[in-house]
């Protein structure tokens, strides 16, 4: 069975990255759309409450460790550094998805996992 280390950092490795998009999710497909998306707003996951800046900083808290890194939006992906912690979760470019007040990070393109959030 994992210990909580194990599933902390799975969970966290989208943004922090479940597959293919669901129906009722729209794809952002630019910067200032995301930006309009996410300015003022906290996003959050069970355990898990981060602040994506438009000047790119990621700050927050996941599972009880800092979590902070940059993004850049780059040909239609949100493309992020990421640390938990000491703990360096590298970068990726993920797809953007938003259905009503959650949105959703695929890694890798949007071939990969995917974590739903919801903006508050």
């Amino acid at each position: 069975m994992p210990n909580k280390l194990t599933l902390a950092a799975a969970a966290l490795t989208t943004l922090l990255p479940l597959a293919a998009t669901a129906e009722g999710f729209s794809k952002v497909t630019n910067k200032s759309e995301f930006v309009s998306l996410i300015s003022g707003k906290t996003l959050k996951r069970i355990g898990i409450r981060l602040e994506v800046a438009a000047t790119g900083a990621i700050i927050g808290r996941g599972l009880g460790r800092d979590v902070q890194g940059a993004w850049r939006w780059d040909n239609g992906y949100f493309c992020r550094d990421l640390f938990w912690g000491k703990r360096d979760l590298g970068f990726n470019c993920q797809q953007v998805e938003v259905s009503g007040s959650v949105i959703r990070f695929t890694s890798d393109k949007g071939a990969g996992q995917y974590a739903d959030l919801r903006m508050e």
